[in-house]
């Protein structure tokens, strides 16, 4: 895959990334009463973000993803490889702590969060191509 197709990847990626992100932090701020994220006890991302996984350090915890999304974006758009490896490197990490806290101490499935890990963990795959291109 050339390079020109990684970053063309990415930019796609990281905007659908930044829909998602935008999506969690709008139900999160406006919470309405129309949520077709959350289907039942165990599928179920309202109880992500309202409960304490909801913030990480005092910050909205979609707000994370919305900015690591943006800088991907903007590295893939200026063709930055190492700025776009380095946040996905921190988003995809950053992705699994999530995941850890939904499954294992809330017990519970966000399918937009999966599919963010999803985009996050596409990223950083397509990342490392790129930068291995770049060496």
């Amino acid at each position: 895959m050339k390079k020109e197709s990684i970053f063309k990847y990415v930019k796609w990626l990281a905007m659908f990334g930044v829909l998602l992100a935008v999506y969690l932090l709008w139900q999160q701020i406006a919470q309405p009463a129309f949520k077709p994220c959350s289907i039942n006890a165990t599928i179920n991302c309202d109880a992500v973000i309202t409960g304490p996984v909801s913030k990480t350090f005092g910050i909205s915890t979609p707000l994370f993803g919305l900015v690591g999304y943006v800088v991907i974006l903007i590295a893939s758009i200026l063709k930055k490889p190492k700025l776009m490896l380095s946040m996905a490197t921190f988003g995809l990490v950053f992705c699994l702590w999530i995941a850890y806290q939904e499954l294992v101490l809330l017990r519970v499935i966000c399918p937009v969060c999966i599919l963010c890990q999803i985009v996050m963990l596409s990223v950083f795959t397509l990342s490392i191509k790129v930068q291995k291109k770049a060496d």
